[in-house]
């Protein structure tokens, strides 16, 4: 492989082609820090024309590569294998904002660049990019693409497919596809923009995009209700569409209580507002073109009529920007005070609405009487149908042993999940992780389908192997 690294050098100079392992090591562990794989070099190309230059000597002379942005994901897919025959290709320096076009509501970044670098860009030009994960400050928008990333506001703008209008993809064959068209109607044949988005770099590298952007909302109110079922959180949810009609209804998060206690106890710092224990809280949120006081009346009329119904016992709105942020501090603090309590099972699910009480409280019996003891961290994005399902060990349980039951545990989960007409990866993606347990949850035909795209776009399988798609016995 020397005359290989050699000709990576004179693509990307000496500077950005390392192989040594203390400079590769925090490109080689997953973001949880479970797994860590092995290259034959980290390679950190500046351009779309380096990154096809690199590919097309890939394909030369048959190397493997895995895309990585930020390396934010949880399913192992921007991570390479033990085999130490790819090189991981950091898409990092590719990270301008190349156009804003504010009379067409779009904007045109690179794939390395950071989520809240495109947020800020946005904001700059008084408008908005919606998109909005914990991790914005380090995922890249190419990974965001790359695993169709949701968030907390896909309910009312859509995940990352519904935000994007174009892109450019250097192909498995080192050719560059311009697709950068900031179109939002185009009816000339088959929608490539949609086939690279979620494919997780199986399918081509990701170096730019078009997205779209929306009017700064005028005002923003948030809330905090609680609820002693999920089934009242879900008519909750339908009345408040039906009620907010000169408002946006863009955030609807469930949480349980004991997602609550853990922040608690992980994060006493933290204050919590001073409202009666309930099963279950929902943090939801309204923007609107209107004035603030005209948002907090829609929204106050709203709950006000859920309180005549039942539906909740206690309501708390944020007064201020300051409160608002102190709710939002609570629901994305769950997931670190989950890592401080102990390594946990985590599943990234979706349902329909319609039957997510049905399905915990069917899945957590279930779980109980097979894994008698287990803890339920269970909150998510209620609104859209993502539920984060995961489960803990039981208190003073050695959580290693726990953790060898995981695959028992998935399959009780995973089965139910199908069970529900639901599917078992809502917004992670697939990866290494789940691409074979998809095999036993997708019908024969569309896995042959898949595969069949895999196979006609990149034949000699370069492109992040062993991700999405397993190899076939």
């Amino acid at each position: 492989m020397t005359t290989f690294l050699d000709q990576c050098r004179q693509i990307l100079g000496n500077d950005y082609v390392q192989t040594e392992p203390t400079a590769m090591a925090p490109y080689l562990t997953d973001y949880r820090q479970r797994y860590t794989g092995k290259a034959l070099a980290l390679l950190r190309p500046a351009s779309t024309a380096q990154v096809a230059a690199i590919v097309r000597l890939c394909c030369a002379h048959r190397v493997a590569l895995v895309p990585q942005g930020g390396n934010t994901g949880l399913v192992l897919g921007s991570v390479p294998d033990q085999s130490g025959r790819a090189v991981l290709l950091s898409l990092r320096r590719l990270n301008q904002i190349r156009h804003t076009d504010t009379l067409n509501n779009t904007i045109t970044v690179e794939a390395g660049c950071l989520l809240q670098q495109v947020q800020n860009a946005a904001d700059s030009v008084d408008r908005l990019f919606p998109l909005s994960l914990a991790s914005e400050g380090s995922c890249t928008l190419g990974g965001n693409l790359s695993t169709n990333a949701g968030g907390t506001a896909v309910l009312h703008y859509g995940n990352c497919r519904e935000l994007c209008l174009g892109l450019e993809v250097v192909t498995p064959g080192g050719d560059i596809w311009d697709g950068l068209r900031g179109l939002r109607k185009d009816n000339t044949g088959y929608d490539l923009r949609d086939l690279y988005i979620g494919a997780e770099g199986t399918l081509g590298v990701i170096t730019a995009a078009v997205l779209k952007l929306f009017p700064k909302p005028h005002s923003q109110v948030t809330a905090l209700v609680n609820v002693n079922s999920i089934e009242h959180a879900v008519e909750l949810f339908h009345l408040l569409r039906t009620h907010s009609a000169d408002a946006a209804l863009t955030a609807f998060e469930l949480m349980s209580d004991y997602c609550l206690t853990l922040v608690r106890q992980h994060f006493p710092e933290i204050r919590q507002p001073a409202s009666a224990h309930s099963a279950f809280y929902v943090l939801l949120e309204i923007t609107s073109q209107n004035d603030e006081a005209a948002s907090t009346a829609v929204l106050e009329s709203a709950l006000e009529s859920a309180m005549q119904r039942n539906l909740t016992t206690d309501v708390i709105v944020a007064a201020s920007r300051a409160q608002s942020a102190a709710l939002w501090n609570l629901r994305e603090s769950i997931s670190s005070a989950q890592a401080a309590e102990g390594k946990n099972i985590k599943h990234d699910i979706s349902l329909p609405i319609s039957s997510i009480g049905q399905f915990v409280q069917h899945t957590d019996a279930l779980l109980q009487h097979h894994f008698t003891g287990c803890r339920m961290v269970t909150f998510g994005h209620l609104g859209d149908g993502n539920l984060h399902y995961n489960v803990s060990a039981p208190l003073n349980s050695p959580i290693d042993e726990f953790l060898l039951k995981q695959n028992e545990i998935n399959r009780v989960v995973y089965d139910s999940v199908a069970h529900f007409s639901g599917s078992i990866s809502a917004e992670h993606g697939l990866g290494a992780l789940k691409c074979e347990e998809i095999v036993r949850y997708k019908s024969h035909v569309e896995m042959q389908l898949m595969r069949s795209i895999k196979q006609a776009l990149d034949p000699l399988n370069i492109m992040n192997p062993g991700k999405v798609i397993a190899p076939l016995p």
